[in-house]
């Protein structure tokens, strides 16, 4: 999130609680907490980084054409992707494994595509604050 903020520049760098709040922004539900059957659990992870997966893939596509030149980012949301694939495939093991679970229904995040550049910035601020907030939510229950 900070490296992406700070190649965004102004405003983003200066009012980023306004603009990257990220209460109008959709993300699956996250209601497992460590009570929550395993199985529940896994599920809702699976859900989670299906969502991300498919959000890194439009905030790259944005940075890539909005900041061509910013390695560090590019790189860090790169290499986010590549574990986040890697997640998903364990995942996917897992519940196949474990559970008999074969699909999970997923939902993904509104495009950004077409939008304007301000639009891509902020959407991928919002994202990725996100992500942030439901990650240790994640880390609490695991």
């Amino acid at each position: 999130l900070s490296s992406q903020l700070k190649c965004q520049g102004e405003p983003f760098s200066s009012e980023t609680d306004k603009l990257c709040n990220p209460s109008g922004v959709f993300f699956p539900a996250f209601r497992v907490n460590r009570t929550s059957e395993r199985k529940e659990v896994m599920v809702a992870m699976y859900k989670l980084f299906a969502f991300l997966n498919a959000s890194l893939g439009n905030i790259t596509r944005d940075q890539e054409e909005l900041n061509p030149t910013a390695k560090e980012l590019l790189d860090r949301l790169h290499n986010t992707t590549k574990t986040t694939r890697g997640l998903i495939s364990n995942l996917t093991c897992l519940l196949c494994k474990n559970y008999n679970i074969f699909q999970v229904d997923v939902s993904y995040g509104e495009s950004s595509k077409g939008k304007s550049a301000f639009k891509k910035k902020q959407q991928g601020c919002q994202v990725l604050r996100k992500y942030v907030q439901v990650i240790a939510q994640a880390a609490r229950v695991l």
